[in-house]
């Protein structure tokens, strides 16, 4: 790849850590890093790797990422049943780092309020969710409606309870004023970090481009600010090299938001590069020629002006919770032990951990709600029909009928084809591949009916 922008290059002179020679040879390369990361709610520890793709797919651990991978080679996602499951994401290593950085900065073993700002596709929200602590809430913001969709697919398919995916302006979400503990925002940039692997936006890059990602970046950031708490932190992070969009906007927000800049600490055998700006900021550069891992920047900044939040009584909505013997029907799909709050939506209900209730009900006064909890099902006058989000969710009880699938016959019902269940009970069943569950089928004494979403389904063929 010789054709890096020679303003790019010219720009990035004189920032730390950058090695032109060694910049351009790494993108001339055509190396790919094939990255993933493990979901700890899905995947016991030691249980896997070469189980999932063969002994010909080597690993490696991302040293900055507690259940981060590397692999050799890049199987096909598409047809892994786990993939489908929520057992791993696909994510670039670089930006695991985010992990660190929440570690270092937040209490992690306290409930903590979360907002991931700009969270399509969801890499970095189902990290977090990872970290977090049971009883937090974890809001995944996406601005552009297109993107929200695939968004909120991810945190369906990663289980969680505790997250609320929102479609809002980040102007409506400054509106809950003190309300996160924690925000991230990945901000949208002009993309020079993942020229290696998306080589067609070297086409789109320009400077006009860079200085109009920093006025967005500086809009995006101005109006979120008051919706964090005093001494709450912002995690800013882009994919691109450019000192406007990174070491810059940290400046802006030590001058403009009277943020703190937060240090933090990383093995020098990261090769990850420590960027001091000009306003006592600290910023980190991730170079593909120094790490496995494309090119990214991030940083964290503490509030110090602020306040802290109280519910305004006036902003309560409240939300239908079911009645008692409503709540107890339910409890046979439920693990047990769970801790949530049952509520009607619509002709549906749903399931939020009991911690999190009244923090949904002030929500939805300011946010278009796409996900809230967990969607359990439909009740009609028959029967309970669940749903597909409550299949791959992390509360479902381990004691519903299930029917274990070999991988073929998963990739057979991702299709959405009709599957075999000669010996399965009649009625609603799991199905399974390697324990892990991929969706409902309806057992009929002549035929089972496949209940996969239509628009989630495997068109490709092998």
């Amino acid at each position: 790849m010789s054709n890096l922008p020679k303003e790019l290059l010219s720009s990035l002179e004189g920032a730390a850590g950058f090695d032109a020679a060694a910049f351009k040879a790494v993108h001339a390369s055509g190396r790919q890093v094939t990255s993933v990361r493990m979901n700890p709610a899905k995947w016991e520890e030691g249980g896997w790797p070469q189980e999932m793709w063969g002994e010909q797919v080597l690993v490696e651990s991302v040293p900055w990422s507690s259940r981060g991978y590397y692999l050799s080679e890049r199987p096909s996602f598409t047809f892994d049943p786990l993939f489908h499951a929520g057992v791993y994401y696909v994510q670039e290593a670089s930006s695991m780092y985010l992990e660190e950085a929440l570690r270092q900065t937040a209490d992690l073993s306290q409930p903590l309020r979360v907002l991931d700002l700009c969270a399509a596709p969801g890499g970095k929200s189902t990290l977090i969710r990872s970290v977090l602590s049971k009883d937090s809430l974890l809001v995944s913001n996406e601005v552009i409606r297109s993107r929200a969709g695939i968004l909120q697919e991810n945190m369906i398919k990663w289980g969680a309870a505790g997250v609320v995916v929102t479609n809002n302006d980040p102007a409506d979400l400054g509106k809950l004023k003190d309300f996160f503990d924690v925000i991230v925002v990945d901000a949208p940039c002009s993309g020079s970090g993942l020229f290696r692997r998306e080589p067609e936006a070297i086409g789109e890059w320009s400077l006009d481009n860079v200085q109009l990602c920093h006025q967005r970046q500086q809009r995006i950031l101005a109006d979120i600010w008051p919706a964090l708490r005093k001494d709450g932190i912002l995690i800013y992070s882009t994919c691109s090299y450019s000192k406007e969009e990174d070491e810059e906007i940290l400046d802006w927000m030590i001058d403009e938001l009277q943020a703190a800049g937060c240090r933090l600490q990383s093995d020098p055998s990261w090769h990850i590069v420590e960027s001091r700006s000009k306003k006592d900021g600290y910023g980190y550069r991730f170079y593909p020629d120094k790490l496995k891992g494309e090119g990214f920047f991030i940083a964290a900044v503490r509030k110090e002006d602020g306040g802290t939040f109280t519910y305004p009584k006036s902003k309560r909505q409240g939300i239908e919770k079911l009645s008692r013997k409503e709540s107890e029907d339910l409890k046979r799909w439920i693990r047990e032990g769970e801790a949530l709050g049952f509520f009607r939506h619509e002709d549906t209900v749903r399931a939020l951990p009991e911690a999190l209730v009244e923090d949904l009900s002030y929500l939805q006064s300011f946010c278009y709600l796409k996900k809230a909890g967990v969607l359990l099902g439909k009740p009609s006058i028959k029967e309970f029909i669940p749903d597909h989000e409550l299949a791959l969710s992390t509360v479902i009880s381990q004691q519903l009928p299930a029917i274990e699938l070999s991988r073929d016959e998963a990739i057979e019902y991702l299709r959405k084809e009709e599957i075999r269940a000669e010996q399965a009970a009649r009625g609603w069943s799991l199905v399974r591949h390697q324990g892990q569950n991929l969706g409902w089928v309806k057992v009929l004494p002549n035929r089972v009916n496949n209940y996969y979403p239509k628009e989630w389904r495997i068109l490709k063929r092998l």
